[in-house]
Protein backbone atom coordinates (compact mmCIF):
# COMPACT_ATOMS: atom_id res chain seq x y z
CA UNK A 1 0.00 0.00 0.00
CA UNK A 2 1.15 3.69 -0.89
CA UNK A 3 1.07 5.69 1.85
CA UNK A 4 1.49 8.50 0.60
CA UNK A 5 -1.96 8.33 -1.16
CA UNK A 6 -4.84 9.81 0.88
CA UNK A 7 -8.43 9.56 0.90
CA UNK A 8 -7.76 13.22 0.84
CA UNK A 9 -5.13 13.64 -1.76
CA UNK A 10 -8.03 12.02 -4.22
CA UNK A 11 -10.06 15.18 -3.88
CA UNK A 12 -13.05 13.52 -2.48
CA UNK A 13 -15.80 15.45 -0.98
CA UNK A 14 -15.48 16.74 2.52
CA UNK A 15 -18.80 15.11 3.84
CA UNK A 16 -17.10 11.66 2.25
CA UNK A 17 -13.76 12.27 3.88
CA UNK A 18 -15.23 12.99 7.32
CA UNK A 19 -17.21 10.01 6.93
CA UNK A 20 -14.31 8.28 6.15
CA UNK A 21 -12.71 9.74 9.29
CA UNK A 22 -15.04 8.55 11.32
CA UNK A 23 -14.81 5.26 10.00
CA UNK A 24 -11.32 4.85 10.79
CA UNK A 25 -9.64 5.11 7.67
CA UNK A 26 -6.44 7.29 6.42
CA UNK A 27 -5.27 4.99 3.26
CA UNK A 28 -7.20 3.82 0.55
CA UNK A 29 -6.71 0.32 -0.33
CA UNK A 30 -5.14 -0.50 -3.93
CA UNK A 31 -8.26 -0.75 -5.78
CA UNK A 32 -9.48 2.27 -3.98
CA UNK A 33 -6.91 4.10 -5.28
CA UNK A 34 -6.85 3.04 -9.00
CA UNK A 35 -10.79 3.23 -9.15
CA UNK A 36 -11.63 6.15 -7.59
CA UNK A 37 -9.71 8.20 -9.69
CA UNK A 38 -11.18 6.83 -12.98
CA UNK A 39 -14.59 6.62 -11.60
CA UNK A 40 -14.37 10.62 -10.94
CA UNK A 41 -13.25 11.16 -14.19
CA UNK A 42 -16.56 9.77 -15.49
CA UNK A 43 -15.29 7.04 -18.16
CA UNK A 44 -16.83 3.59 -18.02
CA UNK A 45 -14.50 0.89 -16.11
CA UNK A 46 -13.63 -2.97 -15.59
CA UNK A 47 -11.87 -3.65 -12.38
CA UNK A 48 -10.68 -6.88 -11.08
CA UNK A 49 -11.07 -7.13 -7.39
CA UNK A 50 -11.68 -9.80 -5.30
CA UNK A 51 -13.93 -9.61 -1.80
CA UNK A 52 -11.96 -8.02 1.27
CA UNK A 53 -10.28 -5.48 -1.02
CA UNK A 54 -11.80 -2.52 -0.44
CA UNK A 55 -13.94 -2.63 -3.80
CA UNK A 56 -16.80 -1.62 -2.42
CA UNK A 57 -15.48 1.90 -1.04
CA UNK A 58 -13.82 1.72 -4.66
CA UNK A 59 -17.33 2.37 -6.32
CA UNK A 60 -19.36 3.85 -3.63
CA UNK A 61 -17.14 7.00 -2.62
CA UNK A 62 -16.50 8.32 -5.83
CA UNK A 63 -20.15 7.87 -7.05
CA UNK A 64 -21.44 9.68 -4.19
CA UNK A 65 -18.96 12.15 -5.01
CA UNK A 66 -20.57 12.68 -8.34
CA UNK A 67 -23.67 13.20 -6.68
CA UNK A 68 -22.46 15.43 -4.01
CA UNK A 69 -21.30 17.83 -7.05
CA UNK A 70 -24.44 16.90 -9.20
CA UNK A 71 -27.39 17.19 -7.29
CA UNK A 72 -31.03 16.66 -9.15
CA UNK A 73 -32.59 19.90 -9.35
CA UNK A 74 -35.93 17.78 -9.03
CA UNK A 75 -36.55 13.83 -8.29
CA UNK A 76 -39.53 11.64 -8.90
CA UNK A 77 -40.62 9.24 -6.05
CA UNK A 78 -39.03 5.58 -7.13
CA UNK A 79 -36.78 6.67 -9.91
CA UNK A 80 -33.21 6.46 -8.63
CA UNK A 81 -29.71 8.36 -10.39
CA UNK A 82 -27.58 5.04 -9.22
CA UNK A 83 -28.17 1.65 -9.76
CA UNK A 84 -26.14 -1.18 -8.30
CA UNK A 85 -26.84 -4.65 -9.42
CA UNK A 86 -25.10 -7.47 -7.20
CA UNK A 87 -25.84 -11.21 -7.05
CA UNK A 88 -27.06 -12.49 -3.89
CA UNK A 89 -29.13 -10.98 -0.96
CA UNK A 90 -26.22 -10.33 1.59
CA UNK A 91 -24.05 -8.86 -1.19
CA UNK A 92 -26.83 -5.98 -1.50
CA UNK A 93 -27.42 -5.51 2.16
CA UNK A 94 -23.73 -4.85 2.80
CA UNK A 95 -23.55 -2.42 -0.10
CA UNK A 96 -26.25 -1.01 0.75
CA UNK A 97 -24.87 -0.36 4.37
CA UNK A 98 -21.56 0.95 2.91
CA UNK A 99 -23.36 3.69 0.76
CA UNK A 100 -25.69 4.20 4.18
CA UNK A 101 -21.89 4.46 6.41
CA UNK A 102 -20.25 6.83 3.64
CA UNK A 103 -23.05 8.82 2.91
CA UNK A 104 -24.31 9.44 6.51
CA UNK A 105 -23.01 13.82 6.74
CA UNK A 106 -24.55 13.98 3.31
CA UNK A 107 -28.53 14.22 2.32
CA UNK A 108 -28.46 11.08 -0.33
CA UNK A 109 -31.03 8.47 0.39
CA UNK A 110 -29.97 4.45 -0.88
CA UNK A 111 -32.36 1.72 -0.93
CA UNK A 112 -31.79 -1.97 -0.71
CA UNK A 113 -33.96 -4.53 -2.86
CA UNK A 114 -33.66 -8.03 -2.77
CA UNK A 115 -36.41 -11.10 -3.15
CA UNK A 116 -37.37 -13.52 -0.30
CA UNK A 117 -39.27 -10.39 1.74
CA UNK A 118 -42.55 -9.16 1.39
CA UNK A 119 -42.11 -6.76 -1.42
CA UNK A 120 -45.17 -4.42 0.18
CA UNK A 121 -42.35 -2.27 2.44
CA UNK A 122 -39.84 -2.00 -0.93
CA UNK A 123 -43.38 -0.56 -2.57
CA UNK A 124 -43.73 1.71 -0.11
CA UNK A 125 -40.50 2.86 0.39
CA UNK A 126 -40.47 3.64 -4.10
CA UNK A 127 -42.75 5.92 -3.14
CA UNK A 128 -40.42 8.53 -1.73
CA UNK A 129 -37.11 10.28 -3.84
CA UNK A 130 -34.15 7.87 -4.11
CA UNK A 131 -30.39 8.12 -5.52
CA UNK A 132 -29.12 4.98 -4.92
CA UNK A 133 -30.54 1.71 -5.68
CA UNK A 134 -28.43 -1.60 -4.29
CA UNK A 135 -31.02 -4.42 -5.86
CA UNK A 136 -30.90 -7.94 -7.14
CA UNK A 137 -31.99 -8.41 -10.33
CA UNK A 138 -34.88 -10.92 -10.03
CA UNK A 139 -36.08 -8.54 -7.37
CA UNK A 140 -35.29 -5.37 -9.95
CA UNK A 141 -37.68 -6.94 -12.62
CA UNK A 142 -40.28 -7.73 -10.46
CA UNK A 143 -40.91 -3.81 -9.46
CA UNK A 144 -40.41 -2.68 -13.13
CA UNK A 145 -42.98 -5.50 -14.74
CA UNK A 146 -45.38 -4.04 -11.68
CA UNK A 147 -44.49 0.00 -12.32
CA UNK A 148 -43.22 0.48 -9.21
CA UNK A 149 -39.92 1.32 -10.36
CA UNK A 150 -38.49 3.67 -12.65
CA UNK A 151 -34.85 3.28 -14.05
CA UNK A 152 -35.62 6.04 -16.91
CA UNK A 153 -33.23 8.26 -14.59
CA UNK A 154 -30.10 6.40 -14.11
CA UNK A 155 -27.06 8.01 -14.58
CA UNK A 156 -24.65 5.23 -13.06
CA UNK A 157 -24.42 1.47 -13.49
CA UNK A 158 -22.22 -0.90 -11.45
CA UNK A 159 -22.78 -4.61 -11.76
CA UNK A 160 -20.88 -6.08 -8.47
CA UNK A 161 -19.20 -9.56 -8.71
CA UNK A 162 -20.40 -9.52 -12.06
CA UNK A 163 -18.22 -13.02 -12.57
CA UNK A 164 -20.69 -14.52 -10.13
CA UNK A 165 -24.10 -12.95 -11.26
CA UNK A 166 -23.31 -14.97 -14.68
CA UNK A 167 -22.25 -18.29 -12.46
CA UNK A 168 -26.08 -18.12 -10.86
CA UNK A 169 -27.42 -17.22 -14.48
CA UNK A 170 -28.19 -14.02 -14.25
CA UNK A 171 -27.43 -12.98 -17.70
CA UNK A 172 -30.23 -12.46 -19.36
CA UNK A 173 -31.97 -10.69 -16.53
CA UNK A 174 -29.00 -8.14 -16.74
CA UNK A 175 -30.11 -7.83 -20.63
CA UNK A 176 -33.48 -7.32 -19.42
CA UNK A 177 -32.43 -4.30 -17.21
CA UNK A 178 -30.09 -2.99 -19.48
CA UNK A 179 -32.71 -2.56 -21.88
CA UNK A 180 -34.88 -0.65 -19.06
CA UNK A 181 -31.89 2.22 -19.04
CA UNK A 182 -31.00 4.75 -20.34
CA UNK A 183 -28.52 4.50 -23.22
CA UNK A 184 -26.27 7.50 -21.67
CA UNK A 185 -24.95 6.49 -18.68
CA UNK A 186 -21.78 5.34 -17.08
CA UNK A 187 -21.10 2.20 -16.61
CA UNK A 188 -18.64 -0.03 -13.72
CA UNK A 189 -18.16 -4.00 -13.94
CA UNK A 190 -16.58 -5.32 -11.05
CA UNK A 191 -15.52 -9.13 -11.37
CA UNK A 192 -13.26 -11.56 -9.69
CA UNK A 193 -11.63 -12.22 -12.68
CA UNK A 194 -11.19 -10.90 -16.28
CA UNK A 195 -12.70 -14.59 -17.70
CA UNK A 196 -13.51 -14.72 -21.28
CA UNK A 197 -17.23 -14.42 -20.51
CA UNK A 198 -16.27 -11.34 -18.39
CA UNK A 199 -14.96 -10.01 -21.31
CA UNK A 200 -17.40 -10.61 -23.61
CA UNK A 201 -20.13 -9.37 -21.16
CA UNK A 202 -17.99 -6.22 -20.89
CA UNK A 203 -17.71 -5.69 -24.66
CA UNK A 204 -21.69 -5.48 -25.05
CA UNK A 205 -22.21 -2.65 -22.11
CA UNK A 206 -18.69 -0.94 -21.56
CA UNK A 207 -17.81 1.78 -23.83
CA UNK A 208 -13.92 2.60 -24.38
CA UNK A 209 -13.63 1.02 -20.50
CA UNK A 210 -10.39 2.03 -18.55
CA UNK A 211 -8.99 -1.35 -16.70
CA UNK A 212 -7.61 -1.71 -13.05
CA UNK A 213 -6.65 -4.83 -11.52
CA UNK A 214 -5.68 -5.33 -7.72
CA UNK A 215 -4.29 -8.76 -7.50
CA UNK A 216 -3.26 -11.50 -10.77
CA UNK A 217 -5.45 -13.61 -11.55
CA UNK A 218 -6.45 -17.05 -9.04
CA UNK A 219 -3.58 -15.96 -6.86
CA UNK A 220 -3.81 -16.92 -2.70
CA UNK A 221 -2.65 -14.84 -0.23
CA UNK A 222 0.61 -15.55 1.31
CA UNK A 223 -0.78 -14.54 4.84
CA UNK A 224 -2.75 -17.62 4.37
CA UNK A 225 -1.62 -20.72 5.44
CA UNK A 226 -3.14 -23.75 3.59
CA UNK A 227 -3.46 -27.70 4.16
CA UNK A 228 -4.80 -30.80 3.39
CA UNK A 229 -6.30 -33.51 5.42
CA UNK A 230 -7.04 -37.37 3.73
CA UNK A 231 -9.69 -38.67 4.96
CA UNK A 232 -12.83 -41.16 3.76
CA UNK A 233 -15.95 -38.67 2.89
CA UNK A 234 -17.83 -41.07 5.39
CA UNK A 235 -15.21 -39.67 8.30
CA UNK A 236 -15.50 -36.45 7.29
CA UNK A 237 -18.14 -35.17 9.61
CA UNK A 238 -16.60 -36.40 12.81
CA UNK A 239 -13.21 -35.31 12.01
CA UNK A 240 -14.06 -31.71 11.46
CA UNK A 241 -16.44 -31.86 14.78
CA UNK A 242 -12.88 -33.44 16.58
CA UNK A 243 -10.49 -30.97 14.88
CA UNK A 244 -12.85 -27.73 15.81
CA UNK A 245 -13.44 -29.30 19.55
CA UNK A 246 -10.12 -30.15 20.53
CA UNK A 247 -8.50 -27.21 18.82
CA UNK A 248 -10.42 -24.22 20.18
CA UNK A 249 -11.72 -22.65 17.23
CA UNK A 250 -14.10 -20.07 18.51
CA UNK A 251 -15.05 -18.77 13.98
CA UNK A 252 -14.63 -20.81 11.48
CA UNK A 253 -16.48 -20.65 8.01
CA UNK A 254 -16.92 -24.19 6.41
CA UNK A 255 -18.07 -25.14 3.00
CA UNK A 256 -20.18 -27.55 1.51
CA UNK A 257 -21.41 -28.23 -2.31
CA UNK A 258 -24.63 -28.79 -1.16
CA UNK A 259 -27.67 -27.51 0.58
CA UNK A 260 -28.83 -30.49 2.13
CA UNK A 261 -24.91 -31.23 3.48
CA UNK A 262 -24.63 -28.23 4.76
CA UNK A 263 -27.76 -28.68 7.03
CA UNK A 264 -26.60 -32.20 8.47
CA UNK A 265 -23.19 -31.04 9.23
CA UNK A 266 -24.73 -28.27 11.01
CA UNK A 267 -26.88 -30.58 12.96
CA UNK A 268 -24.08 -32.85 13.62
CA UNK A 269 -22.02 -30.04 15.09
CA UNK A 270 -24.63 -28.88 17.04
CA UNK A 271 -25.26 -32.39 18.60
CA UNK A 272 -22.03 -32.51 19.59
CA UNK A 273 -22.24 -29.46 21.26
CA UNK A 274 -20.85 -26.68 19.08
CA UNK A 275 -22.71 -23.51 18.49
CA UNK A 276 -23.07 -24.04 14.52
CA UNK A 277 -25.56 -22.49 11.58
CA UNK A 278 -25.77 -23.37 7.96
CA UNK A 279 -27.00 -20.83 5.37
CA UNK A 280 -28.29 -21.56 2.02
CA UNK A 281 -30.33 -20.34 -0.58
CA UNK A 282 -33.44 -22.33 0.83
CA UNK A 283 -33.28 -20.75 3.86
CA UNK A 284 -35.53 -17.43 4.80
CA UNK A 285 -34.25 -14.16 5.10
CA UNK A 286 -34.66 -13.47 8.62
CA UNK A 287 -33.12 -17.21 9.32
CA UNK A 288 -30.07 -16.39 7.06
CA UNK A 289 -29.72 -12.72 8.40
CA UNK A 290 -29.40 -14.39 12.11
CA UNK A 291 -26.73 -16.73 11.74
CA UNK A 292 -24.42 -14.43 9.62
CA UNK A 293 -25.24 -11.84 12.87
CA UNK A 294 -24.48 -14.47 15.07
CA UNK A 295 -21.13 -15.71 13.69
CA UNK A 296 -19.97 -12.28 13.04
CA UNK A 297 -20.71 -11.21 16.80
CA UNK A 298 -19.46 -14.51 18.15
CA UNK A 299 -22.79 -15.91 19.59
CA UNK A 300 -21.96 -18.82 16.57
CA UNK A 301 -18.91 -20.36 16.47
CA UNK A 302 -19.14 -22.22 13.40
CA UNK A 303 -21.14 -21.15 9.90
CA UNK A 304 -21.71 -23.83 7.56
CA UNK A 305 -22.17 -22.16 4.49
CA UNK A 306 -22.81 -23.00 0.47
CA UNK A 307 -20.02 -21.20 -1.98
CA UNK A 308 -23.17 -18.51 -3.12
CA UNK A 309 -24.54 -18.15 0.26
CA UNK A 310 -21.27 -16.96 1.48
CA UNK A 311 -20.77 -14.72 -0.79
CA UNK A 312 -20.82 -11.07 0.37
CA UNK A 313 -19.78 -12.51 3.92
CA UNK A 314 -17.37 -9.50 4.71
CA UNK A 315 -15.64 -10.33 8.63
CA UNK A 316 -12.73 -9.03 9.36
CA UNK A 317 -9.95 -11.06 10.80
CA UNK A 318 -11.59 -14.45 10.04
CA UNK A 319 -9.10 -16.89 11.39
CA UNK A 320 -10.30 -20.00 9.63
CA UNK A 321 -11.66 -21.72 6.73
CA UNK A 322 -12.39 -24.97 6.31
CA UNK A 323 -13.10 -26.73 2.61
CA UNK A 324 -15.40 -29.70 4.06
CA UNK A 325 -15.53 -30.73 0.21
CA UNK A 326 -13.56 -29.65 -2.19
CA UNK A 327 -15.47 -27.15 -5.00
CA UNK A 328 -15.69 -28.46 -9.02
CA UNK A 329 -14.22 -25.25 -9.84
CA UNK A 330 -10.81 -24.54 -9.35
CA UNK A 331 -11.02 -21.16 -9.39
CA UNK A 332 -13.91 -20.94 -6.44
CA UNK A 333 -11.25 -22.35 -4.39
CA UNK A 334 -9.71 -19.28 -4.21
CA UNK A 335 -12.50 -17.50 -3.17
CA UNK A 336 -13.25 -19.54 -0.57
CA UNK A 337 -10.04 -19.37 1.31
CA UNK A 338 -9.51 -15.48 0.46
CA UNK A 339 -11.93 -14.50 3.24
CA UNK A 340 -8.78 -15.13 5.75
CA UNK A 341 -6.15 -13.38 5.93
CA UNK A 342 -7.40 -10.28 5.33
CA UNK A 343 -5.88 -6.78 6.17
CA UNK A 344 -2.57 -7.80 6.98
CA UNK A 345 -4.04 -10.84 9.59
CA UNK A 346 -3.07 -14.22 9.25
CA UNK A 347 -5.50 -16.90 8.16
CA UNK A 348 -5.46 -20.63 7.94
CA UNK A 349 -7.24 -22.70 5.20
CA UNK A 350 -8.03 -26.67 5.86
CA UNK A 351 -9.20 -28.64 3.34
CA UNK A 352 -10.77 -32.68 3.86
CA UNK A 353 -10.22 -34.42 0.87
CA UNK A 354 -11.92 -37.78 -0.11
CA UNK A 355 -9.77 -39.97 -2.69
CA UNK A 356 -12.21 -39.34 -5.37
CA UNK A 357 -11.67 -35.56 -4.38
CA UNK A 358 -7.79 -35.69 -5.71
CA UNK A 359 -8.23 -34.47 -9.43
CA UNK A 360 -9.95 -31.80 -8.03
CA UNK A 361 -7.15 -31.14 -5.80
CA UNK A 362 -4.23 -31.35 -8.45
CA UNK A 363 -6.48 -28.80 -10.65
CA UNK A 364 -6.17 -26.67 -7.44
CA UNK A 365 -2.60 -26.69 -7.26
CA UNK A 366 -2.12 -26.27 -10.59
CA UNK A 367 -4.13 -23.42 -10.62
CA UNK A 368 -2.41 -21.74 -7.67
CA UNK A 369 0.97 -23.05 -8.72
CA UNK A 370 2.06 -23.81 -5.60
CA UNK A 371 1.55 -27.39 -3.31
CA UNK A 372 -1.07 -28.12 -0.90
CA UNK A 373 0.73 -29.20 2.87
CA UNK A 374 -0.56 -32.52 3.24
CA UNK A 375 -1.02 -33.13 7.37
CA UNK A 376 -2.25 -35.40 10.10
CA UNK A 377 -4.12 -35.21 12.98
CA UNK A 378 -3.26 -36.53 16.46
CA UNK A 379 -5.06 -38.46 18.18
CA UNK A 380 -7.74 -38.92 15.43
CA UNK A 381 -8.91 -42.14 15.21
CA UNK A 382 -11.61 -42.86 12.47
CA UNK A 383 -12.61 -46.15 13.63
CA UNK A 384 -13.66 -45.20 16.34
CA UNK A 385 -15.23 -42.28 15.95
CA UNK A 386 -17.62 -43.08 13.16
CA UNK A 387 -21.12 -43.03 13.87
CA UNK A 388 -24.60 -43.71 12.10
CA UNK A 389 -24.50 -39.57 11.77
CA UNK A 390 -21.19 -39.71 9.84
CA UNK A 391 -21.95 -42.01 6.98
CA UNK A 392 -23.70 -39.96 4.06
CA UNK A 393 -27.58 -40.96 3.98
CA UNK A 394 -29.34 -42.23 1.19
CA UNK A 395 -30.30 -39.50 -0.24
CA UNK A 396 -26.93 -37.66 -0.76
CA UNK A 397 -25.30 -40.95 -1.81
CA UNK A 398 -27.89 -41.32 -4.65
CA UNK A 399 -26.95 -37.63 -5.26
CA UNK A 400 -23.26 -38.49 -5.01
CA UNK A 401 -23.64 -41.51 -7.74
CA UNK A 402 -25.53 -39.81 -10.00
CA UNK A 403 -23.39 -36.64 -10.25
CA UNK A 404 -19.99 -39.77 -10.53
CA UNK A 405 -21.99 -40.56 -13.61
CA UNK A 406 -22.07 -37.01 -15.00
CA UNK A 407 -25.73 -36.92 -14.24
CA UNK A 408 -27.39 -33.93 -13.08
CA UNK A 409 -28.52 -33.49 -9.39
CA UNK A 410 -31.81 -32.36 -9.77
CA UNK A 411 -34.27 -31.74 -11.47
CA UNK A 412 -33.12 -29.51 -14.12
CA UNK A 413 -29.81 -27.33 -14.68
CA UNK A 414 -28.17 -28.00 -17.75
CA UNK A 415 -24.19 -28.74 -17.53
CA UNK A 416 -21.87 -26.63 -18.60
CA UNK A 417 -18.04 -27.24 -19.43
CA UNK A 418 -16.19 -27.96 -16.37
CA UNK A 419 -19.29 -29.57 -14.26
CA UNK A 420 -20.67 -26.18 -12.60
CA UNK A 421 -24.34 -25.77 -14.18
CA UNK A 422 -25.98 -22.99 -15.70
CA UNK A 423 -29.60 -22.41 -14.82
CA UNK A 424 -30.90 -19.93 -16.05
CA UNK A 425 -34.98 -20.76 -15.11
CA UNK A 426 -37.04 -18.05 -14.06
CA UNK A 427 -39.83 -18.00 -12.25
CA UNK A 428 -43.15 -15.95 -13.22
CA UNK A 429 -42.65 -13.47 -10.78
CA UNK A 430 -43.35 -12.02 -7.29
CA UNK A 431 -42.39 -14.00 -4.32
CA UNK A 432 -42.02 -16.86 -7.20
CA UNK A 433 -38.42 -15.49 -8.23
CA UNK A 434 -36.91 -15.89 -4.64
CA UNK A 435 -34.63 -18.06 -6.75
CA UNK A 436 -33.11 -15.56 -8.80
CA UNK A 437 -31.32 -13.93 -5.27
CA UNK A 438 -31.35 -18.23 -3.45
CA UNK A 439 -32.77 -21.06 -5.18
CA UNK A 440 -31.57 -20.34 -8.75
CA UNK A 441 -28.10 -21.13 -9.87
CA UNK A 442 -27.29 -21.98 -6.06
CA UNK A 443 -29.50 -25.33 -5.90
CA UNK A 444 -27.85 -26.49 -9.15
CA UNK A 445 -24.30 -25.46 -8.70
CA UNK A 446 -24.05 -26.39 -5.02
CA UNK A 447 -25.12 -29.62 -5.85
CA UNK A 448 -23.65 -30.21 -8.99
CA UNK A 449 -21.30 -33.18 -9.08
CA UNK A 450 -19.98 -33.57 -5.59
CA UNK A 451 -16.98 -35.66 -5.96
CA UNK A 452 -17.11 -37.38 -2.67
CA UNK A 453 -17.52 -40.44 -4.38
CA UNK A 454 -19.07 -44.14 -3.44
CA UNK A 455 -18.17 -44.19 0.40
CA UNK A 456 -15.75 -46.83 1.41
CA UNK A 457 -14.44 -47.19 -2.02
CA UNK A 458 -10.90 -49.06 -1.93
CA UNK A 459 -7.95 -46.77 -1.96
CA UNK A 460 -5.85 -48.74 -4.80
CA UNK A 461 -2.42 -50.12 -3.85
CA UNK A 462 -1.96 -49.77 0.03
CA UNK A 463 -5.74 -51.03 0.71
CA UNK A 464 -7.47 -49.26 3.48
CA UNK A 465 -4.43 -49.68 6.10
CA UNK A 466 -2.81 -46.62 3.97
CA UNK A 467 -5.56 -44.41 3.42
CA UNK A 468 -6.54 -44.86 7.64
CA UNK A 469 -2.81 -43.78 7.88
CA UNK A 470 -3.12 -40.75 5.67
CA UNK A 471 -6.64 -39.94 7.08
CA UNK A 472 -5.23 -38.40 10.38
CA UNK A 473 -5.25 -34.39 9.38
CA UNK A 474 -4.31 -31.72 11.41
CA UNK A 475 -5.00 -29.98 14.71
CA UNK A 476 -4.79 -25.69 15.15
CA UNK A 477 -1.54 -25.37 17.20
CA UNK A 478 -0.42 -28.59 18.66
CA UNK A 479 -3.63 -30.47 16.80
CA UNK A 480 -2.66 -29.06 13.09
CA UNK A 481 1.61 -29.77 13.13
CA UNK A 482 2.69 -32.81 11.76
CA UNK A 483 3.46 -33.39 7.57
CA UNK A 484 2.47 -36.28 6.20
CA UNK A 485 5.45 -36.58 4.03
Amino acid sequence: MDTSITFASLGLAEPLLRAVHDAGYTHPTPIQAQAIPRVMEGGDLLAAAQTGTGKTAGFTLPILHYLIQNPAAAQKPGRPRVLVLTPTRELTAQVEESVRLYSQHTRIRSMVMFGGVNINPQISALKKPLDILVATPGRLLDHAQQKTLDLSGVEILVLDEADRMLDMGFIHDIRRVLKLLPAKRQNLLFSATFSDEIRSLAQGILRNPGEVSVARRNTTSELVSQQVVMTDQAHKRDLLSHIIRESGWHQVLVFTRTKHGANRLAEKLVKDGLTAAAIHGNKSQAARTKALSGFKDGKVAVLVATDIAARGLDIDQLPQVVNFELPNVPEDYVHRIGRTGRAGSTGSALSLVDQSEIKLLRAIERLTKQTIEPIVVEGWNPRAMVTADSAPDAREQRALARLQDGAPAGRGGARRPGGAPRDGRRGPGGESRQGAEGRRGEGRRDASRPQGGRPGRPAGPGGTARRDARSQGPRAGALLNKSAG
